[in-house]
């Protein structure tokens, strides 16, 4: 008995080594990204030259291959546009956090070689830490904090592999993990122990996996639905000569992003598509209030607000897709829904009595 108990002591040390060495390597990719921003920085006229010299060559390399080809001109596929709704503006999207420079793409390989560095540990520490408790790790605001942040950075890794378009997203996730895990180590760490008899069930594993899952997804979409809304009144300026014009700041980060229909199609794509899965995770966790205290549901603070954070993703999801609620109006519902899990996760968890109550974590 103690040596089980000295081993899970171990384990549980291993643990937090594991989570700090990941918080390490995630300052270093947090500096890597910050370095990639900074040398994609590029002056306006060394953009506007590097634009003027890709249009000159595009006749050029036409008529090549025209000859080539026996004099049918064979021209460039064009660039991309996303498509806004009737009425908005079609844009291209912007070249990267990189900016279309060497340097700066090294930097952001670097970066995400670094946060893919800093994942394995992170993870390393979640499944040590369960390990060191012989159940799932994630029975008090520590252990779900850490998890939450390895899966939104798991989430980011996936659409990478995917080959989607989100190194954008690399600066704001990093930084976001790093006070994460600075919040769970410094503030709400609890030392490894049991839960109570009644929370022993599958349906820890099934519930709380999927509110992780949902919350690190939702997390995703709502940094995109706010870049959505700086980058749209950016082109909205530059869409009005005479009105007042972004300044160089502004110009140099924005300009990068992709464009604002971009962003508003992947947060709406992102939260549609978990959404289901939330759903799931209420009705999950009314089947376990079930089986643990003998209702489906009892109006316990945490219930009452992930069902308000549900019906507002709702109300979001049904705005977006009505076609006169599209863009800054819909955007602005999906962050209030995004404040509310916020608020459920912290302020109600930690401050307000209840049943699913972390009080004292």
């Amino acid at each position: 008995m103690n040596l089980a108990a000295a081993a899970n002591e171990t384990l549980a040390h291993n643990s937090n080594v594991l989570v700090y060495s990941a918080m390490a390597i995630y300052t270093l990719a947090f500096v890597a990204h910050m370095a990639e921003w900074v040398f994609g920085s590029r002056s306006k006229v060394g953009r506007t030259a590097a634009a003027l010299t890709s249009q000159a060559a595009a006749p050029a390399a036409a008529r090549a291959q025209s000859a080539q080809r026996g004099g049918t001109a064979v021209l460039e596929r064009p660039k991309v546009v996303t498509r806004t709704a009737t009425g908005g503006r079609d844009v291209p999207d912007g070249p990267g956090a990189h900016g279309g420079t060497e340097k700066g793409d090294l930097y952001g390989r670097i970066a995400i070689s670094l946060t893919v560095l800093a994942w394995a540990l992170h993870v390393g520490g979640v499944v040590t830490r369960a390990l060191s408790v012989q159940r799932a790790p994630w029975g008090n605001m520590y252990e779900f904090s850490t998890t939450l942040g390895g899966a939104a950075v798991t989430a980011y890794l996936v659409l990478l592999l995917l080959k989607k378009n989100v190194r954008w997203l690399g600066l704001p996730l990093v930084t976001t993990v790093l006070l994460d895990l600075g919040l769970a180590v410094s503030v709400l760490y609890t030392a490894s122990d049991q839960l109570v008899p009644a929370l022993h069930s599958y349906w820890l594993w099934i519930h709380v996996s999927c509110a992780i899952l949902s919350g690190a997804v939702l997390y995703l979409g709502a940094v995109a639905t706010l870049l959505f809304l700086f980058r749209d009144r950016y082109e909205a300026k530059l869409a009005d000569p005479d009105g007042k014009q972004p300044g160089a700041f502004a110009t140099s980060v924005l300009e990068r992003l992709p464009s604002a229909a971009s962003l508003d199609k992947f947060a709406y794509r992102v939260n549609a598509t978990v959404f289901p899965l939330w759903t799931f995770t209420i009705i999950a966790g009314a089947i376990w209030a079930e089986a643990a205290w003998g209702r489906y549901w009892g109006w316990d603070p945490k219930e009452v607000w992930s069902f308000i954070t549900w019906v507002a993703y709702a109300c979001y999801l049904h705005a977006r897709a009505t076609v006169g609620w599209k863009g800054r109006k819909a955007a602005w519902l999906g962050l209030i829904a995004f404040v509310c899990y916020l608020f459920n996760y912290f302020i109600v968890n930690i401050f307000v009595t209840g049943l699913h109550s972390y009080a004292g974590v």
